[in-house]
């Protein structure tokens, strides 16, 4: 019984001993283990921060479309840096790079050289520590905008706008030459060009003719009072050829060479009838500056009232007078009004001009 005892006491003490070596054991291990798992985070963050952080390169090589390189072309790296872009130049190989590029961010590179185009590049991300090879960049021949100005002296478009109105004539016949078709594109005439103008109208052999006509007109209303015959009938064409003449030389090269005036009618042609119509209206009235500025017609109403005034000079004694200035004064303006609506609304679409109706 007693060694029965003993031994139960003796085991006892040994499970106790045992399950205390096992339970100082479990501790060792747990603590050896939660060591090891922490240096093994611990080593996965500090490979992972010196990857995140290991920068990267961007290279390549500037060529021209024949394949030769391009040197001193100037390459920008665009992105995100706080720093702001990166420029490098190529050099005498056409290659460039750029060191310490920041991984998993979107850059952008830029190329441009004197005659050449402008290259961009997409969007570029390099992995960490990686290289991005660009290759050979060729660029394009800059597109060049060669623009031609030709100038002409106004002079010079004058002299050939006289020569086209020359041979302005209604129905292939009339002349017509005091008319621009031109609009605002329409050159001043030179002192030179107004009497040459003049000088052309008066003489032309329809004006001559149309001299004649009026004077048997007035031969048959006998007026101006010269009586009857044929002295009465060449007086009456002298004194309407002498009307016409100060006119013209008056109203259409002295006064608007002095008064830097344009003696043409400007005929509109678009427009509303209306506006049309109030143009030639006042047109007697109203003419164009040589400066192309609207002023007010001193020529015009200046060379009818000279020419009525001088004609008390040949006119018979019985016809002069205020009642003679007055009065062809008056006549001439009507005359005027009514030629520049003419031209206006009819004329123009039977005048020959170049020789062709337009």
């Amino acid at each position: 019984m007693v060694g029965m005892v003993l031994l139960r006491g003796a085991s006892g003490s040994l499970f106790k001993a045992v399950r205390s070596i096992a339970q100082r054991f479990c501790i060792r291990l747990a603590a050896v283990v939660a060591i090891a798992l922490a240096f093994s985070v611990l080593v996965s963050a500090q490979d992972a921060q010196m990857s995140e952080a290991k920068s990267g390169k961007i290279m390549g090589t500037v060529i021209d479309v024949n394949g030769d390189a391009v040197t001193t072309a100037t390459v920008v790296l665009g992105g995100p840096e706080t720093t702001g872009p990166r420029t490098v130049v190529t050099t005498d190989n056409g290659f460039f790079k750029f060191d310490d590029v920041k991984p998993g961010v979107p850059y952008q590179v830029v190329i441009s050289a004197e005659g050449f185009a402008d290259w961009t590049s997409s969007a570029i991300t390099i992995d960490p520590g990686g290289i991005k090879l660009l290759g050979a960049v060729q660029l394009a021949l800059a597109t060049q905008q060669t623009t031609v100005r030709v100038t002409s002296n106004s002079t010079e478009i004058a002299t050939e706008q006289v020569k086209s109105e020359e041979t302005q004539r209604v129905l292939g016949i009339i002349p017509n030459f005091y008319v621009s078709y031109e609009g605002d594109n329409t050159a001043p005439l030179t002192t030179k060009m107004k009497f040459k103008l003049a000088l052309k109208v008066s003489h032309d052999p329809v004006t001559v003719a149309g001299v004649g006509f009026m004077a048997g007109i007035k031969q048959a209303a006998n007026t101006p009072d010269y009586g009857q015959g044929a002295k009465a009938y060449a007086e009456r064409f002298g004194a309407t050829a002498a009307d016409g003449f100060t006119d013209i030389m008056i109203g259409g090269a002295i006064l608007p060479s002095l008064l830097h005036q344009d003696p043409r009618y400007f005929y509109q042609g678009t427009g509303t009838t209306r506006s049309r119509l109030r143009h030639a209206v006042l047109s007697p009235f109203i003419c164009n500056g040589d400066d192309g500025r609207r002023q007010p017609n001193y020529s015009s109403v200046g060379g009818d009232l000279a020419s009525a005034a001088l004609s008390n000079l040949y006119y018979p004694q019985s016809s002069r007078g205020a009642g003679l200035v007055f009065s062809t004064f008056a006549i001439g303006t009507a005359e005027r009004i009514v030629s520049t609506v003419a031209q206006e609304f009819l004329l123009g679409k039977f005048t020959y001009r170049g020789g062709y109706l337009n």
